[in-house]
C-alpha cells in the first residue's frame, strides 16, 4: 500500500502539528509540497502515527476559526486555497533561525530551498564543518562536556565511531572536558586491544 506522505512530509507534519487544526495542517502541507490532501486524510494519518496537535477538540476562547471570512456551507472546513501561491506560511522561520530537535540537539536553518529536511542542519556539525571541512566517514562529533547546547569549537571533538562505542560501553563521557579527553585515549586503547585480538 502506497504511503500517503513521504518521510520528509511526515517530518514536516510532526514539526508543524502543535496547536493547529487538521484543516490548518492540511492547508499548510498542501502549500509547502503542492499536494491536495484533505482534512480527513491528515486526521487519519495523525491518528495512525500518533502525532499530537495538543488541541482538545473544543473550540478554545480566543482562537480564530479556520473558515473565518468564508461564506457558504461548502466552506465549513476552510478552503484549500487559503494560502496564495508564493505566500509564506505563518510559521515561516528565516535562515539563521534555531530550533531544538527531539533528541535535544540545536538545529540551524541554512536554506529556504531544496527538500524540507535539507533546510535544517545540526548546528554543531554545521559550525565544525565550516571550520574544518566535511566529517570523515566513520567519524562523529561529541561534546566534551556532554552539553548539546554548549556549541563552541573548543567543546567539539572529532572521534571515530568505534571510539564512541567504547566510550559509551565504559562510561567514558563526562561533564568535565578533561575527563572526556582522557576517556577518548582509553577508548582508543580498547579499540587497539580489540583489533589485536581479532588478528590473533
Amino acid at each position: 500500500m502506497a504511503r500517503l506522505f513521504t518521510e520528509e512530509q511526515e517530518e514536516f507534519l510532526r514539526d508543524n502539528a502543535w496547536g493547529k487544526s487538521n484543516q490548518e495542517l492540511a492547508d499548510l502541507i498542501n502549500l509547502q509540497f503542492g499536494l491536495n490532501v484533505t482534512r480527513m486524510q491528515v486526521k487519519n494519518f495523525k491518528n495512525n502515527r500518533r502525532i499530537d496537535s495538543g488541541l482538545t477538540g473544543r473550540f478554545e476562547k480566543g482562537r480564530i476559526p479556520v473558515n473565518k471570512g468564508t461564506k457558504g456551507m461548502f466552506n465549513v472546513g476552510g478552503i484549500s486555497t487559503s494560502f496564495k501561491k508564493g505566500e509564506r506560511p505563518p510559521n515561516y522561520k528565516p535562515i539563521g533561525s534555531e530550533r531544538i530537535d527531539k533528541h535535544g540537539y540545536i538545529q540551524l536553518k541554512v536554506s529556504d530551498d531544496g527538500k524540507y529536511s535539507d533546510r535544517w542542519k545540526l548546528k554543531h556539525k554545521f559550525m565544525w564543518e565550516e571550520a574544518n571541512g566535511p566529517i570523515p566517514k566513520a567519524h562523529c562529533l561529541i561534546f566534551l562536556d556532554g552539553d548539546k547546547k554548549n556549541i563552541s569549537l573548543d567543546n567539539l571533538q572529532l572521534i571515530t565511531r568505534a571510539q564512541l562505542v567504547r566510550m559509551n560501553q565504559n562510561g567514558l563521557i563526562s561533564d568535565n572536558p578533561d575527563v572526556t579527553k582522557t576517556g577518548i585515549i582509553i577508548a582508543d586503547i580498547y579499540c587497539k586491544i580489540g583489533e589485536r585480538k581479532k588478528q590473533g
